[in-house]
């Protein structure tokens, strides 16, 4: 044990350590200050015991983000034709996707539609904006249909429209585009679609009349007559009803437009009756109307068309032959 004594240094001021005078020759002292400068004795506690050893530490585990991996580039099926449409997947980890630089709709498994209008070219190309910035491209050829031609050897009325018949238009044509825009929450689109009601087939998708060499308006749906008005039909597959008119339309009569999702839509002309209302969610296979010979048609018959963006479709082409 270290004990401190009351001494006397004749030497110099009085500075005690463990019983001994620091006043003596060997100190050392701040001459400006004259301070003592002592230096620090290492604690009798610690002076012989090493420091211990830092203790080893784990390496840190890397955390590894784990994404769905999906297809290394587009898969899909479908009806590879002028009018026709596909179905499909994008390569994992994909931003965006586009058909010959049209967006594509992905839900959350990176699965789409998309389709080819009655003049479509002979080829087109899928595109993919991967998450790390590289681009996957899926070449496509889409055939050639030789369409139902009717020759009249004719001129055709180029008088157009009178200003009152389009003053009664103008607003119909705003509502179908209008309920053709909606982006419905529906998974139709993914759906084998059912015919909404068998019958003789009139008319065809595509056929097309030429005036003395003056092309006329394609058929852009097709026709289906069962032989009486008032027949049931039901919806082709899942969707959203965005148009159903309480008044017949000048051209169209009755009109029904059911979204399916994705951008695809139906549309049912001539109706004598329809049952459902804008916003009802229909199921495939529901009761939705009745046929009719309401608006520009010669007879009680159906006109189914499908539309997805701003291109027109074959009904045929998603149900296979009529049974």
């Amino acid at each position: 044990m270290i004990r401190f004594a009351s001494l006397m240094c004749v030497s110099g001021p009085l500075l005690l350590l463990a019983g001994s005078c620091v006043g003596d020759p060997s100190r050392q002292v701040d001459k400006a200050a004259d301070v003592a400068v002592v230096q620090p004795l290492p604690s009798p506690a610690t002076a012989s015991v090493p420091a211990p050893a830092p203790t080893p530490q784990p390496a840190p585990v890397p955390i590894r983000i784990v994404e769905a991996a999906g297809p290394t580039t587009f898969v899909y099926v479908g009806q590879l034709t002028q009018g026709g449409w596909i179905r499909g997947q994008a390569p994992g980890r994909t931003v965006s996707a586009t058909l010959n630089g049209q967006k594509l709709d992905l839900d959350q498994e990176g699965r789409f539609f998309a389709a080819f209008d009655r003049d479509a070219g002979t080829s087109a190309t899928l595109s993919a904006q991967l998450r790390d910035g590289r681009v996957v491209e899926s070449p496509l050829i889409v055939s050639n249909r030789r369409w139902n031609i009717e020759r009249v050897n004719l001129a055709r009325n180029r008088s157009g429209a009178s200003e009152a018949f389009m003053r009664r238009r103008r607003p119909e044509l705003a509502q179908i585009n209008a309920a053709r825009k909606v982006d419905a929450d529906s998974s139709g689109w993914s759906q084998d679609f059912i015919w909404p009601v068998t019958g003789r087939i009139s008319g065809r998708f595509g056929s097309q009349r030429i005036y003395a060499g003056v092309p006329g308006s394609y058929h852009s749906g097709i026709d289906i007559a069962t032989g009486r008005s008032g027949t049931p039909y039901v919806a082709p597959a899942d969707g959203v009803v965005t148009l159903a008119t309480p008044t017949p339309f000048s051209l169209e009569g009755y009109l029904l437009i059911i979204d399916h999702g994705q951008g695809l839509n139906s549309a049912f002309l001539h109706n004598s009756k329809i049952v459902v209302k804008q916003g009802d969610e229909v199921k495939k296979g529901q009761y939705i109307g009745n046929i009719g010979s309401t608006g520009s048609a010669t007879g009680p018959h159906l006109h189914w068309s499908l539309k997805w963006r701003d291109k027109r479709l074959d009904p045929l082409l998603f149900t296979g032959p009529m049974n």
